[in-house]
């Protein structure tokens, strides 16, 4: 079979990549191992974040690292085991992450962001997924007045730099926005620019019945069988197209170290569980205990809590040790009741050291493109990550300056 254009990868990103392809009359066959949306796009915290012009920078002051390299902390932990080869992009993590570097990195990736909710409304109103999408932002909370102000500060710094709306919610306006939160949590911040998702595999799958209803093909296939010529085996038997685009968020630094390039990606792995929520609570947002570090959100299965950054090799096997230890300080904040799921849920998010992700053309090999690397906001970059992928194969202007995110920067 020939297409114009094989995407390889079913998450989020690849999706996006293949509807926004199939929208300029392109024929697009969208391969993976497995039916899209069950690897790490399925166990995200469904956050569209419209406020995260600044990605999630290392840690630089003295304290802090003292404090995770303990490896007690509820929000960061790692496998000792993993460190020594960790440490080359550990340290460009931390060199990118000073203030003046992570601010000049926001610019750029605030380009990115900006477009975040209106190229999902796009596709969500186009695919009908609209019951799985809930409006009015989501809240970051605290425990101690002296952390609050900091989010504070750092909320109307993120509005006047960037226009990101925010809402100050002092304890009474918190427990009104959210009643079944106990009174640990003395005041909040709310995003209201920025969506939140139900079921986010559910999601994917919804805009993948978009791209097949519009004449896409999906298939079950090897992604490092792929072949110049950009062939690739499937359950069909081998395919080829005139382009390849790699949107294997975890898995895509093997395919591309087999065309030349040698890429500085990591993981943070993250774990998921859900519960039922006692005598009615209800949740009627995402909610971060911000100085705790977990994140629970109201899904389609019951209430989710997700938890920080385990740094470690991506096919290690499940240490939910994070899980363990913030699931009774979150009980202690909301309700929650029975667990719903036989096991916690592991996924792992595709890292660069300079927090950006990696969108456009290999230069080295005509017809290759990449697009992966998103880290936290896979979910929330994927939609505009497909334009602006397709938009660059088409030759057409682009919806931002794709120069930031070229390859060729490692």
């Amino acid at each position: 079979m020939k297409f114009d254009i094989v995407v390889l990868g079913g998450g989020i990103v690849g999706v996006s990549v293949a509807l926004q392809l199939q929208r300029r009359n392109l024929s697009v066959a969208l391969v993976d191992r497995r039916a899209p949306g069950h690897e790490t796009s399925f166990g995200n915290a469904g956050l569209i974040q419209r406020e995260g012009v600044y990605p999630y920078a290392f840690p630089r002051d003295l304290a802090s690292l003292v404090h995770y390299a303990g490896n007690r902390a509820t929000d960061v932990r790692y496998h000792p085991s993993a460190v020594p080869a960790l440490l080359p992009f550990l340290y460009r993590y931390w060199y990118h992450s000073r203030a003046d570097r992570h601010a000049k990195i926001a610019r750029a990736y605030s380009t990115l962001i900006e477009h975040c909710i209106t190229e999902h409304r796009a596709l969500i109103d186009a695919a009908g997924a609209q019951p799985l999408v809930r409006n009015g932002g989501w809240i970051k909370a605290f425990r101690t007045e002296r952390v609050m102000q900091k989010a504070l500060a750092e909320a109307q710094r993120w509005h006047a730099e960037y226009g990101v709306d925010y809402e100050a919610l002092d304890r009474s306006a918190l427990q009104a926005a959210e009643p079944a939160l106990s009174s640990v949590l003395i005041g909040g911040v709310r995003y209201p620019s920025s969506d939140s998702v139900s079921d986010p595999g559910g999601l994917v799958t919804a805009y993948v019945k978009l791209f097949e209803r519009s004449g896409g093909t999906v298939l079950i296939g090897d992604a490092n069988t792929l072949e110049r010529s950009w062939r690739v085996m499937t359950e069909r038997g081998q395919i080829e197209a005139a382009s390849v685009v790699v949107a294997l968020g975890p898995w895509s630094k093997e395919v591309a170290r087999k065309f030349g390039y040698s890429l500085p990606l990591a993981v943070k792995r993250g774990y998921h569980m859900h519960y039922a929520a006692r005598n009615g609570a209800r949740l009627n947002r995402p909610v971060l205990d911000a100085e705790i570090g977990y994140l629970i959100a109201p899904m389609a299965r019951g209430i989710r809590l997700t938890t920080g950054a385990e740094f470690g090799r991506r096919d290690a096997r499940k240490t939910p040790v994070q899980l363990d230890a913030v699931e009774p300080i979150a009980r202690a904040a909301f309700p929650l009741g029975e667990r719903l799921d036989d096991d916690p849920w592991l996924g792992c998010r595709p890292c660069t050291p300079d927090m950006m992700p990696i969108i456009g053309p290999a230069a080295k090999e005509k017809g290759l493109w990449f697009a992966f690397g998103h880290a936290h906001h896979g979910l929330t970059l994927g939609p505009v990550t497909g334009r602006l992928i397709a938009e660059m194969m088409t030759g057409e202007r682009t919806v931002v300056d794709p120069a930031p995110f070229r390859v060729e920067r490692f």
